[in-house]
């Protein structure tokens, strides 16, 4: 069984690899079949090299959007593990105030991005308030889920010994909503990138520190289509390396709540 397994995670990675190594391969046919111009689709060598020649800058500026990403998605996750026990303890509170989280994920952060530069500035925070607003709904949905999703015997058992409402939170509802937290921790973890570049778009212009998104948006005003395009591929990068995170983080010190029973 072992070797099995490590067989199809091989298996898998070849797989991944070979269809990474065709995509480039049309790519770069695309590119000298129709003698596109440099300005319009560099060939992937070309964006290779304006990566490597940027590679201070892209370095940086990955830093500062990924460490914008993982605040973000841990105040993410406090905020919505508090509205989450909330909401699981009162279904009044849920009813009125549920509505308004899934209206948070329904606004268009494009949308309300210069409100919040006029009401915090052109400040590391206003990324971080943007970016928490994207990744907030699947946190407090998946939490939520959780919390509810103890088993009906269970609840009796620790009535029968006379357990109070904080016990059963706390020794009961809380870790059966662990593997929950980490299923909409994975979520947002691709949310929370997505979002702290978009937010630098606006908030880098005039803030002090400079992200992926204030290069992408340089980049693209003065037509350098291969370092955009290498900029791309590191917030891709950036993505999967927070996934990986959050992925590790649940396998190091929450394995013995994510087992299915």
């Amino acid at each position: 069984m072992p070797n099995h397994g490590w067989h199809d995670a091989a298996w898998n990675v070849v797989s991944v690899l070979v269809v990474a190594i065709l995509g480039l391969l049309v790519w770069h046919l695309c590119v000298r079949i129709f003698d596109l111009p440099k300005i319009l689709l560099p060939t992937p060598w070309q964006v290779a090299e304006a990566g490597w020649r940027r590679r201070d800058e892209l370095l940086m500026a990955s830093w500062v959007t990924f460490f914008t990403a993982a605040v973000s998605l841990m105040v993410a996750i406090l905020i919505g593990g508090a509205l989450s026990v909330i909401f699981s303890q009162s279904r009044m509170l849920r009813r009125a105030f549920f509505p308004y989280v899934i209206f948070l994920q329904t606004v268009p952060i494009v949308a309300i991005a210069p409100l919040l530069i006029i009401w915090s500035g052109y400040e590391f925070r206003t990324a971080v308030i943007a970016t928490v607003i994207i990744c907030l709904f699947p946190i407090v949905n998946n939490i939520t889920t959780g919390l509810e999703s103890s088993r009906p015997e269970h609840h009796d058992l620790f009535r029968l010994y006379g357990a109070s409402r904080w016990q059963m939170l706390v020794r009961l509802q809380i870790p059966t909503s662990i593997r929950y937290l980490l299923l909409g921790a994975r979520i947002s973890s691709g949310l929370a990138v997505i979002g702290a570049i978009v937010a630098e778009f606006f908030v880098s212009n005039g803030a002090d520190y400079v992200g992926l998104g204030a290069l992408m948006t340089r980049w693209q005003g003065l037509l350098q289509t291969d370092a955009l395009i290498a900029a791309l591929g590191m917030s891709t990068l950036l993505g999967l390396a927070l996934f990986g995170l959050v992925n590790g983080i649940g396998l190091i010190f929450f394995s013995r709540y994510t087992r299915v029973d």
